[in-house]
């Protein structure tokens, strides 16, 4: 049976990899990304709020 990567993959590997950050005690690199990411999903949502209106 051949596997395809899917979402549900790609998230188990983020999920994996935050885990293994947290056991490395990087909570400063993982604060930096999780920040980065909060920033983008704002970005996007005030692009898409923008459009709308």
């Amino acid at each position: 049976m051949m596997m395809t990567e899917g979402p549900d993959q790609y998230f188990e590997q983020q999920d994996m990899a935050i885990q293994l950050m947290l056991l490395e005690n990087k909570s400063d690199e993982l604060t930096d990304i999780l920040v980065e990411a909060l920033q983008d999903a704002l970005d996007l949502l005030r692009d898409e709020l923008a459009t709308v209106h």
